[in-house]
């Protein structure tokens, strides 16, 4: 059996729950048709998961959502930044959106989780700077 080279855009797969935990606690953006988790990798290659939920519909669906989403990274695979793992959640309105808009809104969101941003908006009343435990 011969050892066949990995393609230069090829992306790691996120198979383990920790991984996908782990990038829950990073950045997030998200658009209609999914959203996206990055956070920093100990790895120096990208890393993809994805992720769909049984209450976005059935197993066909969910599977159509995954397939539809793995062309679009693979479209986008120049796009992702090296040393981060990013986890793709996948909604219903992937199977409704022309791939096109799909494809964009991806590299919108890569962008996006990367901004550096003022304020920890996530996890803020919007009160004021969160007082820390003693």
């Amino acid at each position: 059996m011969t050892a066949v080279a990995p393609k230069p855009d090829a992306l790691r797969r996120l198979t383990k729950r920790s991984q996908f935990q782990r990038a829950a606690r990073g950045n997030r953006a998200g658009r209609s048709a999914f959203g996206l988790q990055a956070v920093a990798a100990p790895t120096p290659e990208p890393g993809i998961g994805f992720t769909v939920t049984k209450k976005t519909g059935n197993s066909p669906e969910r599977n159509r959502i995954k397939r539809r989403l793995r062309a679009a990274v693979t479209a986008c695979a120049r796009d992702f930044v090296p040393a981060h793992d990013y986890v793709l959640v996948g909604r219903r309105e992937a199977l409704s959106e022309p791939f096109a808009k799909l494809v964009a809104d991806l590299g919108a969101l890569i962008v996006r989780v990367h901004a550096p941003r003022s304020t920890d908006q996530r996890n803020s009343s919007g009160r004021g700077p969160r007082k820390q435990k003693q």
